[in-house]
C-alpha cells in the first residue's frame, strides 16, 4: 500500500541525499532531478545530457526512489558497464537506503538482476548434462582435463555461495567450463517443473528483484527483456538508461544472430539423446555441407544470397526443423529426459531460426531491407576461429520505440547526447521523432530521412560544472598531412612526440586502431625517456593504474580506452587522437546501415559515419576533465576536422573548449601545466 504520510518533496530529499554522501548541490543536478520528476509525472519520455560531474546518479536516483515508495512501484534502472552498476550497487544504492529511510518512511530497497546465464544452475549441475564440446577441444586432453578441473571447483563452490553469481567466483573460469552449469532462459525447465526450482539461484534473483524499490541491470538484459519475448524482468512503470549512448549498439549486439557449421553440429549431438538418430545424422550431414559452403565464401557483407549457400541453408533449416518435430510431446514425468529434451530444443530452435533469417535478409529491395548479412573474418587475435554467418538489425530503433517507449515511460541520460549540438542523432536511432524546430544546421547536408511520428519526449542539457573554455584547449593540427593507410604518418609521430615532451609525459594516446597504437608505442619509445605504456601490455585495469600513479607515464591504446579511462588529476592532461573514428569502410554494419539510408534518399555518410566518429570524439575526449580542478589539452592530429565540410559536425559534438591551431602555444600550455 502507498504510504499514508504524503512525502517530502524533491528538493528535501535531494539536499538530504547530497549532504549524506559529502558534496554538494549542483544547478544542472537539481534540474536534471526536477525534469525526471516532472517526466514520471506527465508520462514523457526524457533525454537528458549532464556531464561528468554533474552527479547525474542522484538526479535520477532519488525522485525514482520518491516515485518507487510512494508508489509501491518498481523502477528499473540499466547500464552499459560494470563499473556503473558497481558504483551504483556498491556505494550510491546503499548510502540512500540509510539516508532516505526516515523521510521516505521507510528503508528503500534495491536488487541487481542479470542474465539467467550468470547464475549456476543447480539442475544441470545436478543432472551432470554438460555441454557438447567444442570441436578443437575434442581430440584434446590437456583442455579436457582442464575443462574437468574447472567443472570440478565449480561443483565445490556451490555449498559456498548463497547467489550462484557468476561475478562472485573468483578467481573466474573459462566461458566454456561456465556453460556445463549454466542454462539459457531457453533451456530452462521453468521453477514449477524444475526439480531445485525452488532453490533456484536465478529465481531467487528474480524473486528479490520483484520486491525491491530499485532494480539495476544491464543494457542486454532490457533489450531481452523487451525483444525476444522472456520476461525477465519484473513489472516496472518507469525505466532509467544510463550510459544510453550505449543502448543502441548492446540492443543490436543482443538481436544479431549467428550460424557456425560447429553450432549445427553441438545441435545434432544433442539432438541425437533424445531423436531418432537418423534425424541427428541427418542434421550433422547438413552442418557439413554448409561448414564446405561456408569455406569458400570470402569474408564480408553480402549483397546477394549465392544459391549453392542458400541452397545449404535451406537444408540445414528443413533437418533443424524435422528434428524439432521428431522431439515429440513432452513427457514431464522424467526429469532426466525432459532437461535433455529442452536443452536440445533450445539449440535446435536457435539453429532453424537464424537460418530462416538469414534466408529471408535478402527479401526486401536495399531500402526496405531489415537485416544485413555478413561472414566474419578471422581477427588474426589468439587462435584462429572458423568462419561464422551473421545477421543483424540494420536499425533497431522501431524495435526500442513499440517496445520500451511504447511500454514504460523512459529516461535516458549519458555526459554523451549532443552530437552535432542536438539530440537528433541519437533520438532517431532509438525510434524517436527528431526535434525538427531544433535541428542541428552545422553539418552539410540531411543527415537522414524523415523520422516518422513517435512518442512524446523532451530534450535537455544541463550542462556540466566544468568551464571547458578555461580548463581546456582544443588543438586541431590543421598544418598535418590526411592520415593515409599505411600507417601513421612521421609527422603525426613528431607532433605526438614534440606533445608528449611539452606535458612531461601525462598522456593518453587514443589511436583508431591497434596497429596505430603499436607503431607509436614502439617509435615513441625509441625516441623518448618517458615511460610508455601500451595496451596489451598487461591487462587494462591494471595499466591504468599504472598510468595513474606516476605522473611520467604515457598510455597508448584503442577503443576500450576512448570510454573506459577515468583519471582526475595530474597524471592526465594531455589527450591525443590520431585520426577521426570512422567505421572501417568494410564494417559490414556500418556500411550496411550508410547504404540503407542513401537508398531512402538521405545522408548516410552523415547520418551513420559521422555521428559514429561524433559519439567516439565526445566519448575520447572527456576523458581529459574528470574533476573540477583539472586542467589539459585536447589534441586531435588529424586535419580534417578543422578543414572538412563534415568538420563542423564533429566540433559541434565536443565540449566548448578554446580552440587553436598553433602548436606553440599549445605546448606552452603544456609546459606551464607541468611546470606547477
Amino acid at each position: 500500500m502507498p504510504p499514508t504520510t504524503e512525502l517530502p518533496g524533491l528538493s528535501e530529499l535531494l539536499a538530504t541525499a547530497v549532504a549524506a554522501v559529502g558534496g554538494t548541490e549542483r544547478p544542472g543536478q537539481v534540474e536534471m532531478a526536477e525534469a525526471v520528476a516532472r517526466a514520471i509525472r506527465t508520462g514523457d519520455h526524457l533525454a537528458v545530457q549532464a556531464g561528468t560531474g554533474t552527479g547525474k546518479s542522484l538526479a535520477y536516483l532519488v525522485p525514482a526512489l520518491r516515485h518507487a515508495v510512494e508508489r509501491e512501484a518498481t523502477v528499473v534502472v540499466s547500464t552499459a558497464t560494470i563499473a556503473l552498476q558497481r558504483q551504483l550497487v556498491d556505494r550510491d544504492l546503499p548510502r540512500l537506503e540509510k539516508t532516505l529511510a526516515k523521510p521516505l518512511g521507510r528503508k528503500p530497497t534495491f536488487a541487481i538482476l542479470k542474465g539467467r546465464r550468470n547464475y549456476l544452475c543447480l539442475n544441470k549441475l545436478d543432472s551432470g548434462m554438460q555441454d557438447e564440446p567444442d570441436d578443437e577441444a575434442l581430440f584434446d586432453p590437456f583442455q579436457v582435463s582442464a575443462l574437468g578441473r574447472e567443472v570440478t571447483r565449480l561443483r565445490e563452490w556451490v555449498s559456498d555461495t548463497e547467489t550462484g553469481d557468476r561475478d562472485e567466483l573468483v578467481p573466474g573460469v573459462t566461458d566454456h567450463a561456465w556453460r556445463q552449469v549454466s542454462v539459457t532462459a531457453r533451456e530452462c525447465l521453468g521453477a514449477s517443473r524444475c526439480p531445485i526450482g525452488t532453490d533456484c539461484f536465478a529465481e531467487k534473483a528474480r524473486a528479490e528483484a520483484g520486491r525491491a524499490d530499485i532494480v539495476v541491470t544491464n543494457h542486454a538484459l532490457l533489450a531481452i527483456d523487451a525483444l525476444q519475448g522472456f520476461q525477465v524482468l519484473p513489472e516496472h512503470d518507469l525505466v532509467i538508461v544510463d550510459e544510453a549512448h550505449d543502448l543502441v549498439d548492446r540492443v543490436t549486439s543482443v538481436a544479431t544472430g549467428e550460424l557456425t557449421s560447429a553450432a549445427v553440429s553441438a545441435a545434432a549431438r544433442r539432438a541425437g539423446r533424445v531423436v531418432d538418430q537418423e534425424l541427428a545424422d541427418r542434421l550433422l550431414e547438413a552442418g557439413d555441407g554448409f561448414a564446405l559452403m561456408l569455406e569458400d565464401l570470402p569474408s564480408g557483407r553480402l549483397d546477394a544470397m549465392p544459391e549453392p549457400l542458400a541452397g545449404a541453408l535451406a537444408v540445414v533449416r528443413d533437418a533443424a526443423y524435422t528434428c524439432l518435430s521428431g522431439l515429440g510431446p513432452e513427457r514431464p514425468a522424467d526429469l532426466d529426459v525432459a532437461t535433455a529434451r529442452k536443452l536440445a530444443q533450445s539449440q535446435l530452435d536457435e539453429v532453424h531460426d537464424t537460418a530462416v533469417r538469414l534466408l529471408r535478409a535478402f527479401d526486401a529491395d536495399e531500402a526496405h531491407k531489415r537485416d544485413v548479412v555478413w561472414r566474419t573474418a578471422d581477427s588474426g587475435l589468439g587462435p584462429p576461429r572458423p568462419p561464422a554467418l551473421k545477421v543483424a538489425p540494420l536499425a533497431v530503433g522501431g524495435l526500442l520505440r513499440e517496445r520500451l517507449f511504447g511500454q514504460h515511460t523512459t529516461v535516458l541520460t549519458s555526459a554523451t547526447l549532443t552530437l552535432g549540438g542536438t539530440f537528433d542523432s541519437m533520438a532517431r536511432s532509438w525510434g524517436l521523432p527528431a526535434d525538427r524546430e531544433g535541428a542541428s544546421t552545422k553539418a552539410e547536408g540531411t543527415a537522414t530521412d524523415k523520422a516518422p511520428d513517435g512518442p512524446k519526449w523532451t530534450g535537455l542539457d544541463v550542462g556540466s560544472p566544468f568551464d571547458h573554455r578555461r580548463s581546456g584547449i582544443l588543438y586541431l593540427a590543421r598544418h598535418l598531412p590526411p592520415p593515409g593507410r599505411d600507417g601513421l604518418p612521421p609527422a603525426y609521430l613528431d607532433e605526438l612526440a614534440e606533445l608528449m615532451a611539452a606535458a612531461g609525459g601525462r598522456t593518453l594516446g587514443l589511436f583508431s586502431s591497434m596497429r596505430a597504437a603499436k607503431q607509436a608505442t614502439e617509435a615513441l619509445r625509441g625516441r623518448s625517456e618517458l615511460p610508455i605504456l601500451c595496451q596489451g601490455d598487461d591487462s587494462t585495469g591494471l595499466l591504468v593504474r599504472k598510468f595513474a600513479e606516476d605522473e611520467a607515464t604515457c598510455l597508448f591504446g584503442t577503443l576500450s580506452l576512448w570510454q573506459g579511462v577515468d583519471v582526475p588529476g595530474p597524471s592526465l592532461s594531455l589527450v591525443v587522437v590520431d585520426r577521426i573514428p570512422f567505421p572501417r569502410p568494410d564494417d559490414p554494419l556500418a556500411s550496411a546501415r550508410q547504404r540503407a539510408v542513401e537508398a531512402r534518399g538521405g545522408n548516410g555518410f552523415l547520418s551513420v559515419a559521422a555521428t559514429h566518429a561524433a559519439l567516439l570524439l565526445a566519448q575520447g575526449t572527456g576523458r581529459l576533465l574528470r574533476a573540477t580542478d583539472d586542467k589539459g589539452v585536447v589534441a586531435i592530429l588529424d586535419p580534417r576536422i578543422a578543414t572538412a565540410r563534415y568538420g563542423g559536425f564533429l566540433r559541434a559534438s565536443l565540449p566548448e573548449y578554446w580552440t587553436t591551431s598553433d602548436a606553440e602555444v599549445v605546448r606552452a600550455a603544456l609546459r606551464r601545466l607541468a611546470a606547477n
